[in-house]
C-alpha cells in the first residue's frame, strides 16, 4: 500500500500543467525556482540560515529575501540593466551555503542585508526570464510562493537536524 501511495504522489508531482488553461503563468513562476539549481539551493540556505539564526531571524530573514527578489524581478520586467546578475547568482550560492552550514552567527539586520543583496540578483534573473504572454504579476505570485515554499523547507530540515543533534548530545 505504501509503494502504490509512493507512486502516486510521484506520478501527480511529475504531471505537466496544460498550459492551453488559463492560470499556467502562476504555475511556470511557481516551478521557475525549482528549475535552477543555484536557485533552489540559495533559497534552501536562506531558510537554513535563518533557522540556526533563531528568534524572529527565522522569518526576518527570509522576509527580506522575498521582498528584494520582489524588487529585483521588478528590474528584470522592466529591462532595466543590472550588471554582474549570474556572478552575484553564483556567489549568493556559495555564501548563503557557507553561512548556513558553517552556523555564522550574525546580527538579524546584517543577515536581512546580505539576504537583500543577493535576492535582487535572483529576482532579476526570475523577472527577466518571464515567458512570452504570462502575465508578469501572476508569475511573480509563483515565484515568491515557491521562494517562501523552499526557504521554509530549509528552516525546517536545518531545525530537524538542529533537534538531532541536541537529542544525540
Amino acid at each position: 500500500m505504501k509503494r502504490i501511495a509512493l507512486i502516486a504522489t510521484l506520478v501527480s508531482v511529475s504531471a505537466t500543467p496544460a498550459f492551453a488553461h488559463a492560470g499556467h503563468g502562476i504555475a511556470s513562476g511557481f516551478l521557475h525556482p525549482f528549475l535552477g539549481w543555484d536557485h533552489l539551493i540559495a533559497m534552501l540556505a536562506v531558510g537554513a540560515w535563518a533557522a540556526t539564526l533563531g528568534n524572529r531571524a527565522i522569518w526576518a530573514v527570509p522576509a527580506a529575501f522575498v521582498s528584494a527578489m520582489i524588487v529585483g524581478g521588478a528590474f528584470g520586467m522592466a529591462r532595466i540593466e543590472v550588471p554582474f546578475v549570474e556572478t552575484m547568482i553564483l556567489i549568493s550560492v556559495l555564501v548563503l551555503a557557507v553561512l548556513a552550514l558553517a552556523r555564522i552567527k550574525l546580527p538579524i539586520w546584517s543577515g536581512m542585508a546580505i539576504v537583500g543583496l543577493f535576492a535582487l540578483a535572483h529576482g532579476y534573473a526570475h523577472g527577466a526570464e518571464i515567458p512570452e504572454g504570462v502575465s508578469a504579476w501572476v508569475f511573480v505570485e509563483g515565484f515568491v510562493a515557491a521562494t517562501s515554499l523552499i526557504h521554509a523547507l530549509g528552516a525546517v530540515t536545518a531545525l530537524a537536524v538542529m533537534k538531532m543533534k541536541a537529542v544525540r548530545a
